[in-house]
């Protein structure tokens, strides 16, 4: 296992390699090993690339439209993909050319928005455009249990670290917090002011983009936009609501002034405590960098072009993203100096 960095210099960060798809990607994943980037784009395929020479294989044949969701086994032998079709298709990662092990409908003719597998490994979480979260077995991939209580799309879930809960948003600004096991709900979060209704064009908007909790339990951080002015316009800036899960306030609102256009599409804490989010839209590409104490990001790293996905790799320093110009970029930020 990597050793991970224990302070980084997001200000030394340097884009070192891009592998090209056929079209704009919307997701990307590391394995849990850090051999290849997966990537779900707009097209019915998975592209793997292998990160020590950019080697391109396709897996086909387990979706009919877009895949937007990608998560893997712990051992990294299985990834799983969600797609704007419904599906969820398990596939062998590492083979030579992978073939889909399964495919079912896990969420009708919705799209499948997002997923997570749980610490231990048994649970995949899978958020959709039905309003409904379920959990299924990761080894077979029976339903285990359905989630009901949001209003509005699912954009995002996320394990607590302990397994013990489970978190989704949507795209009315409802975090809800639920036990894993029982599949019952513990609470509610209002990141409301992530979501705008503009009655003159008719547009809900907005939405809880990403979730992420950070490594201690005590924090979930919320992503999306806010100043929506004009939705259809893509007049909008990147916003994140920190919550203090003791208490479920708003501990506070981080944000990134400027970025016209800008959506926090995912986030990661790094091993410093930093907030590290991916900003995409008509202001182009940025990995933003926020101190949890600290209401404005301390840093902004500008990406070649439009992001819509990000990951981080096991060595806490390589962080991929996904383009609309059909790249995946890696960028490795620079441990500081000892």
């Amino acid at each position: 296992m990597a050793t991970i960095p224990e302070g980084l210099d997001p200000k030394a960060a340097n884009v070192t390699g891009q592998w090209a798809h056929d079209r704009p990607l919307i997701a990307c994943r590391f394995d849990p090993v850090g051999t290849y980037v997966f990537c779900g784009s707009e097209d019915a395929v998975i592209t793997r690339f292998r990160l020590s020479d950019g080697a391109k294989t396709v897996l086909s044949g387990g979706h009919a439209t877009w895949v937007a969701a990608l998560a893997f086994s712990n051992d990294g032998k299985v990834i799983v993909s969600g797609g704007c079709d419904g599906k969820l298709t398990w596939w062998p990662a590492t083979e030579d050319a992978p073939q889909p092990i399964r495919s079912i409908p896990g969420h009708g003719r919705h799209w499948v928005r997002s997923l997570a597998v749980s610490p231990d490994g048994a649970l995949l979480a899978s958020g959709g455009n039905d309003n409904i979260v379920r959990l299924w077995n990761m080894a077979d991939g029976t339903l285990v249990k359905e989630l009901l209580g949001h209003e509005k799309q699912v954009y995002s879930v996320t394990f607590h670290p302990d397994g013990k809960s489970l978190f989704s948003g949507d795209l009315g600004g409802s975090v809800r917090q639920w036990d894993a096991a029982a599949g019952t709900e513990l609470k509610k979060l209002d990141a409301a002011g992530l979501y705008s209704y503009n009655g003159g064009q008719g547009v809900d908007f907005g939405g809880v983009r990403s979730l992420a909790v950070s490594a201690d339990g005590k924090y979930i951080a919320a992503g999306g936009l806010h100043k929506a002015s004009n939705p259809l316009g893509a007049v909008h800036e990147p916003l994140i609501l920190l919550f203090n899960l003791e208490t479920g306030a708003i501990e506070r609102q981080q944000i990134a002034e400027g970025i016209t256009g800008g959506v926090v599409w995912r986030l990661e804490w790094l091993s410093d405590g930093t907030l590290m989010g991916v900003s995409g839209g008509g202001s182009g590409g940025w990995l933003l960098f926020w101190k949890i104490d600290a209401e404005k990001d301390y840093h902004r790293f500008q990406l070649p072009n439009i992001a819509r996905d990000m990951d981080l790799h096991i060595d806490g320093l390589q962080v991929a993203t996904a383009h609309h110009d059909h790249n995946v970029r890696i960028t490795r930020l620079a441990p500081k100096p000892a």
